[in-house]
């Protein structure tokens, strides 16, 4: 009847979520709704040991597919789009040339760590780059890589010396080729992933741009998280591009506002442990602070812990193994109660607390391969709580977990970090934590966002089992790694 009257559709929003496997795209309305989606598959390759690569046209050209997949199954409604946002593999770094829009480089990949043998020089200025950018100084981060990008590939020393060279986190390279205007900026939180933007004047410190030996004046201009970034052309569709931010920041933001008393973990192909504050916790030993979003008057803060083997772990077991279809299997054998080993996971190098990016990973004791497939999975869980651990002197006490994420499906892993952590583990129905929580913050962080969703609740159990694994595997981590 409305419509007939002549009222006005509610305005939509398009969400963008770039990941290590995929572009997706989704379109929700002002309550949350999920009205459309597209998908696009992209590839990742592993040249050498250490070295994982992406290819920048193959990711542009799949989020343009991800998003005339998902605005042409609105039909007429794609008219009602208002704004955009973009959700963006945070430490990803890539080179291109700033006259015609082509890599110079390939996609670094987060997971990339060739230069941690170069990185280990910098290890007596350690202390003072976690003190200015938030984050622990690791080769998972951009600014060696674009070192490395400096020396070893000509193309890259071409445009510099031209002065055509751009270059810095992945977000900007998306936005940069996806906008009409080919706008060169960058928010808070991919820029602070290349570990060259300070925290606390929120722009590119030069002294950090010396100690990588990269030169000034080649990195995007630093905006906040919610900017007129330029105009996303899609299926004949211009859609202001309002909002950019990492894709675990987005996460937070998947059912709301986030709360100042809950733990939000997103576990993917990677995993990440975030406590969302107000105000600057200042300086967190061992692990990263950040702003997750700005949008001009009101910043949010982050604490925060990760894991890299997490859904990579996962891949490698089933692979190393030979298990098919790995996580069709997993729901029956987490619920078996045979003792599994212990992993020690250093799959894609050892994260926060302990951050060694050159961690052997090993079994202690013995197994079925199905126990050993049930340990990989507990040891995403020891991880996880060995992070909240760490963290909570310098955080509110948490009430609750809330998950989201591909392998947070895994109703065994839930109730295992309810168990562990002794917080009851909240689960809502939908993972597509980060291109909900982009969409939220695109449509202007509307009051009544997702409210009717069903959550599942995995509550504290009496699993000494468990905490007793969980207290040996925290004693053998201390042992390899001293912390």
């Amino acid at each position: 009847m409305d419509n007939l009257l002549g009222a006005v559709p509610d305005p939509l929003v398009l969400a963008i979520d770039q990941g290590t496997h995929a572009s997706r795209a989704l379109v929700f309305d002002r309550r949350g709704r999920a009205l459309s989606s597209g998908t696009a598959p992209v590839s990742i390759t592993y040249p050498r040991a250490d070295w994982a690569e992406q290819d920048g046209e193959e990711l542009v050209a799949s989020v343009l597919t991800a998003a005339a997949q998902a605005l042409q199954a609105l039909g007429a409604r794609r008219h009602d789009v208002v704004a955009a946002g973009l959700a963006s593999q945070r430490a990803s770094a890539i080179c291109w040339d700033r006259l015609t829009g082509q890599p110079l480089s390939p996609i670094f990949s987060w997971q990339d760590r060739r230069a941690h043998a170069w990185i280990d020089q910098l290890q007596p200025h350690g202390d003072a780059v976690h003190r200015k950018t938030g984050l622990f100084l690791s080769p998972h981060y951009g600014a060696s890589k674009l070192r490395w990008a400096l020396d070893n590939l000509p193309a890259v020393r071409q445009a510099l010396a031209t002065k055509t060279l751009c270059w810095g986190p992945m977000a900007s390279f998306l936005v940069f080729r996806l906008c009409t205007e080919r706008p060169f900026l960058a928010d808070p939180q991919c820029a602070a992933r290349t570990q060259l933007w300070n925290l606390h004047t929120q722009d590119w410190d030069p002294e950090l741009l010396a100690l990588f030996g990269l030169p000034e004046g080649f990195l995007p201009r630093s905006v906040p998280t919610c900017h007129a970034w330029g105009t996303l052309e899609v299926a004949q569709t211009g859609i202001p591009l309002t909002v950019v931010n990492g894709d675990q920041s987005a996460a937070v933001f998947a059912f709301g506002w986030p709360e100042g008393d809950s733990a939000y973990i997103n576990i993917g192909t990677s995993a990440f442990v975030q406590r969302a504050l107000t105000t600057f916790p200042g300086h967190v030993p061992r692990q990263l602070t950040g702003i997750i979003l700005d949008d001009g008057a009101t910043r949010v803060y982050m604490v925060e812990g990760n894991v890299n083997g997490a859904g990579t772990a996962l891949a490698w077991i089933s692979g190393e193994l030979g298990i098919d279809h790995l996580t069709e299997k997993l729901p029956q054998w987490l619920e078996r109660s045979e003792e599994p080993p212990l992993f020690l996971n250093g799959i894609a190098g050892l994260g926060g607390p302990f951050w060694q990016a050159d961690f052997p990973s090993r079994f202690v004791g013995e197994g079925e391969p199905w126990q050993k497939a049930v340990a990989v999975v507990e040891s995403i869980v020891f991880l996880l709580q060995a992070n909240m651990d760490h963290m909570a002197p310098y955080v509110p006490a948490a009430q609750r977990i809330r998950v989201s994420g591909g392998v947070s499906l895994l109703d065994g892993l839930c109730q295992r970090l309810a168990c562990v952590s002794g917080l009851p583990v909240h689960r809502r129905d939908d993972p597509e934590a980060s291109a909900r929580g982009i969409a939220y913050l695109a449509a202007q962080r509307p009051a009544l966002w997702n409210t009717a969703t069903h959550e599942e609740i995995f509550p504290v159990q009496d699993d000494k089992p468990l905490r007793d694994r969980y207290k040996r595997w925290r004693a053998l981590m201390a042992q390899a790694t001293g912390i």
